[in-house]
């Protein structure tokens, strides 16, 4: 599949802007680098991750939108005024190409896939197994055979290869309006692949909602980035930013790729949000550090940086606030 030449696509593969996973030499890590990195863990925060977590119990939301809940890891249950949102859905119960081996979920959704109110919308952000699940898509769109799904160029075929036909794909900086909400695909410097012989061969971003004078800024998957500041010059500030917070140990490998919680402060800084909400962890161990690191990590960075605790927090697993 070709697609159009610009500073992150060669007409073939994607990449970016920015330098990404490259070792102290300056060459590419490969993958046995990557499963090194996996493999050196530490016994002692390796133990904090339990087998299973039992959810505190949160009402099904009911009140009148605007309200967010999480569900866990990066998926969001977002209600509008006439639009239903849910971003990178994620119910099953491990991240993984086999439901026999992998990342297994160590809280069960906050909200059970059988249990979610109507959903006009969903917005997937890359295809990594942790964002994109298949058996997740396939039972949402047969629960609501008219859910409209948006997502990064490349990932409509495949899903179509997959049964999962109709989804719109954008290009950087590209929009999609539906229900009333004006949706862009923004930069994230992260990379895409479900095999070892897919690796950005699809385009992978950050969705930017604009729904009657609200602006939100779901970030996906992403390191440090310049573009948060061009994204706030030219989308504007958002009012609500999720900002992945989690996966981020070994720095030496998971810095370009994913941001830790003082790098998602200073993203919430320089997008100039109102108020951000933390994803991406305590539901999937899929790096090294503690299952509550991230949480600690994020307090101790707001305190730095003179943030009050209710700009920027993270919810339990299940909870609903309005925004």
């Amino acid at each position: 599949m070709s697609y159009p030449v610009s500073d992150h696509c060669d007409g073939q593969l994607f990449f970016n802007p920015e330098p990404t996973v490259r070792a102290a030499n300056g060459r590419r890590l490969g993958l046995f680098t990557i499963l090194r990195a996996r493999l050196r863990r530490n016994p002692e925060t390796w133990a904090t991750w339990p087998k299973h977590i039992e959810n505190h119990h949160h009402p099904i939301p009911t009140a009148a939108p605007p309200t967010i809940s999480f569900i866990g890891h990066s998926t969001f249950l977002l209600r509008l005024p006439g639009l239903s949102i849910l971003t990178d859905p994620v119910f099953s119960a491990r991240c993984s190409p086999s439901q026999f081996a992998g990342p297994r979920r160590v809280r069960a959704p906050g909200i059970a896939l059988h249990h979610l109110p109507h959903v006009d919308l969903i917005l997937l952000s890359h295809n990594h197994y942790d964002h994109m699940d298949l058996i997740s898509l396939r039972k949402l769109r047969a629960r609501f055979p008219r859910v409209h799904i948006v997502t990064t160029l490349g990932n409509a075929a495949y899903l179509h290869k997959k049964g999962i036909p109709g989804a719109v794909e954008l290009d950087w900086w590209q929009s999609h309006t539906h229900g009333g909400a004006r949706l862009t695909v923004t930069p994230a410097r992260h990379f895409a692949a479900r095999t070892l012989y897919d690796r950005n061969k699809t385009l992978w971003g950050g969705l930017f909602i604009e729904h009657q004078g609200r602006k939100i800024y779901f970030a996906g998957d992403t390191g440090a980035t310049r573009f948060f500041a061009e994204i706030r010059a030219r989308l504007g500030a958002p009012d609500l930013a999720l900002l992945p917070i989690g996966a981020y140990e070994p720095r030496w490998f998971m810095a370009p790729v994913h941001m830790n919680p003082h790098d998602a402060v200073q993203a919430f800084t320089e997008l100039a949000a109102k108020q951000a909400i933390g994803m991406h962890f305590g539901t999937f161990q899929l790096t090294a550090e503690a299952i509550d690191a991230p949480e600690r990590a994020l307090a101790a960075a707001r305190e730095a940086a003179g943030i009050p605790p209710d700009s920027f927090f993270t919810l339990d697993c299940g909870e609903t606030v309005r925004f």
